[in-house]
């Protein structure tokens, strides 16, 4: 947190359509409530005074299918908020559960983002499980403090669909369920703030996952923007969606159920027409409303969507509701209010008969608006309606229960009044301010804490924000000369701002770490681990790149390739601490061995492929064949969005031959194994007179690597 410019925070939110304009609320099940509480949360931040910039990140879709507003890169939707859409797989619009394939490139795309504005957020606020699984990628990459809102979660929509009667390889196979509460683990895991809605949702819901801290909890509801939403006046018009809920009515003037929802099977739609259907008394006395997001055509719809607008209408005809039941086809975002103060001029009711609810922010709008409510018993309902005292609770599943309450708060006109003007009150203790305050006093904390945690730490996200990237063999390149390396580490001391620092070593993990201890070399920004077929991050705190091992994972059969070289005279395996799941080692005796190229037709002979490197004479590497040192590089450069010709890279030996010719700058130390002799001459690498790490420090001034370097931290502001 800088002390020179307010807090800049990223809310990444990738599902369903975000614009600031009129959002298409309710026009699938992947655009409702959550669209609007990110919208509000990020202008409610944006005018604070401690907060300097606000990004809500979500999914760039560039389709005829959509509004081209959805594909813009940049939309500012208050003076310190933008609304950021990044490339994020295909470029048609997709429902969440198939979103989470491409999630990875998400990540990616937002590190090169934060290099272009040249700055990374202070804080990343994750929304639901796809951007946690983001989200969690990005905090450990970066070393940013994670922020997480669940919204909904995967363990109780699960119990509710079990509930309900669907089987358990039916919600796997439509929800992928394991995959979401998997996601939901870790980001609870990784957190440092978890924000929830009630406290029913902490104890009852994340109390069913492992990995939270009561510490790391906090329960601040939403706010709803008081403005928009009111009770009705003397003297008020009927609103103008009237007409278009009144065409359906035979009696229009009855009171209202109303049901303002998404088309989405935990919205329970049928339940609530049925409740309605088998109550005559209800029937009698009320209309039922749903307005069940937008459609031009039934037929045009997602199959989830069309299966349940297609059961609501069968119902309707099964109980000949014909005239009592109104089912608009269309609505704008600014008809939202007018529908709930129509319900309160003919004395309705809202109901939420979700199977479960985290919060509901529908339930304010409607409170804020004089109406009276029934809902379900699950989560964010029970501590709202215990707010405001003003409906009753209900078993989502029990559709007699359901008709009992609607009837029970309509036939009594005293009780409704009350109900009426105890729900405006209630509503005014909601507000996006009193959300705010709470939320960034909490941040500011735990930051703070960061800071401390800090103090003799190098700065953060290098990779975003230096301009170059040097990285190192250790074993006779950096290592083999005191005096030279105490060089080179007082040359990175002054240039580390600006430098990023990497190690490229045929070493594992450990054995690599030993060696940094050991000979004092200053902690690498990001670690080439394993002769290139693992790579991590972080200086005191490694962070495995899962993206890279999925690259490489390709046609990796290492059982295949140890049987083909068994029994190859001059050919032993390595301790098993030196084999990795993307690497197998093997000792050469080059007397008693096969030439290393009749090693290599042996197995491509055999249809198997493989990366195969020849180190120091004496070792033999077999990797995915995706993998390297200069696979890994490339690999890094485009990751973050550094041009090859600001990566420069010192090698001594043939297994940073690949790394070598990569196409970064290339320093051969002047201590080099014969290998590597048949790269001389070759454009962009340079055979140094001088050894160890002196020989990279010529190097670097042989290419003029830092001149002209761009300070890091110098922001372009792509606002």
């Amino acid at each position: 947190m800088s002390n020179e410019r307010g807090l800049f925070i990223a809310l990444i939110s990738v599902h369903g359509l975000i614009r600031g304009t009129e959002p298409e609320l309710g026009r699938d099940a992947d655009t409702g409530g959550q669209v609007q509480y990110v919208l509000d949360l990020a202008r409610t931040l944006a005018e604070r005074p401690d907060v300097d910039r606000v990004e809500l990140m979500t999914r760039q879709i560039l389709s005829t299918n959509v509004d081209w507003q959805y594909g813009e890169p940049l939309e500012q939707i208050a003076e310190k908020a933008w609304i950021v859409r990044l490339p994020c797989g295909p470029h048609r619009y997709l429902r969440k559960e198939t979103l989470w394939r491409y999630l990875p490139h998400f990540t990616d795309e937002a590190l090169q983002h934060f290099r272009r504005i040249r700055r990374v957020p202070d804080v990343v606020h994750s929304h639901y499980a796809d951007a946690g699984a983001i989200g969690v990628r990005l905090s450990r990459l970066l070393g940013t403090m994670l922020v997480h809102t669940g919204h909904s979660l995967g363990k109780s929509k699960l119990q509710r669909l079990l509930d309900k009667g669907m089987a358990p390889e039916t919600i796997e196979k439509r929800y992928r369920m394991s995959r979401r509460i998997a996601a939901e683990e870790q980001v609870l895991a990784t957190a440092d703030l978890v924000i929830a809605s009630t406290d029913q949702e902490v104890e009852e819901q994340w109390g069913q996952y492992s990995g939270g801290h009561p510490s790391r909890m906090l329960v601040i509801p939403p706010g709803v923007d008081l403005s928009r939403f009111r009770p009705p006046r003397r003297g008020d018009r009927l609103p103008a969606i009237a007409a278009e809920v009144d065409r359906f009515l035979a009696e229009p003037k009855k009171p209202m159920i109303l049901a303002l929802q998404r088309p989405d099977e935990r919205k329970n739609l049928a339940t609530l027409i049925r409740a309605y259907a088998e109550h005559d008394e209800l029937r009698r006395r009320a209309n039922l409303v749903l307005v069940i997001g937008a459609r031009d055509d039934i037929t045009d719809l997602p199959k989830a969507q069309r299966t349940i607008l297609t059961e609501m209408l069968l119902l309707i005809d099964r109980f000949d509701l014909h005239g009592s039941v109104a089912y608009p086809k269309n609505h704008r975002p600014e008809d939202v209010p007018g529908l709930y103060r129509l319900a309160a001029m003919r004395r309705g009711v809202f109901v939420n008969p979700a199977l479960t609810e985290p919060f509901g922010l529908t339930l304010i709008e409607a409170a804020a608006s004089g109406l009276p409510v029934v809902a379900t018993d699950d989560g964010g309902p029970t501590a709202i309606i215990g707010a405001c005292k003003n409906g009753l609770l209900v078993d989502a599943l029990d559709a007699d229960a359901m008709s009992g309450a609607l009837n029970e708060v309509l036939a009594d006109a005293k009780a409704w009044r009350r109900r009426s003007k105890s729900a405006v009150r209630g509503a005014h203790s909601y507000s996006w301010d009193g959300h705010a305050d709470p939320y960034l006093r909490a941040v500011r904390r735990r930051l703070r804490a960061r800071v401390r945690r800090r103090r003799t730490e190098a700065p953060r996200h290098p990779l975003v924000l230096a301009d170059r990237l040097l990285v190192c063999d250790i074993d006779n390149t950096l290592t083999g000369d005191h005096a030279a390396l105490d060089r080179f580490r007082d040359w990175l001391e002054a240039n580390r701002g600006e430098v990023a620092f990497g190690i490229a070593t045929g070493r594992v993990l450990s054995n690599t770490i030993r060696a940094l201890n050991q000979w004092r070399i200053p902690r690498p920004d990001v670690l080439i681990t394993a002769v290139g077929s693992e790579v991590y991050y972080g200086r005191k705190r490694f962070v495995d790149d899962v993206g890279w091992r999925r690259l490489i994972d390709h046609k990796w059969e290492p059982d295949r390739l140890s049987d083909l070289l068994a029994g190859v005279p001059g050919l032993r395996l390595q301790p098993k601490a030196d084999q990795r799941p993307f690497k197998l080692s093997y000792y050469i005796d080059p007397k008693k061995a096969p030439p290393v190229a009749e090693i290599r037709r042996r197995i491509r002979s055999a249809g198997v492929e493989t990366q195969l490197i020849y180190s120091h004479e004496a070792y033999l590497d077999l990797l995915p064949a995706r993998a390297s040192k200069g696979g890994a590089l490339k690999y890094l450069a485009h990751r973050w969005g550094l041009p090859l010709e600001h990566l420069l890279v010192a090698g001594d030996s043939g297994n940073d031959t690949e790394m070598l010719t990569s196409g970064a700058f290339g320093v051969v130390v002047g201590n080099y194994s014969p290998e590597l002799e048949g790269l001389r001459g070759r454009q962009g690498i340079y055979f140094a007179g001088a050894s160890y790490a002196d020989g990279i420090l010529e190097g670097i001034d042989h290419f003029g690597f830092v001149d002209g370097i761009a300070p890091a931290g110098d922001e372009t502001d792509e606002g």
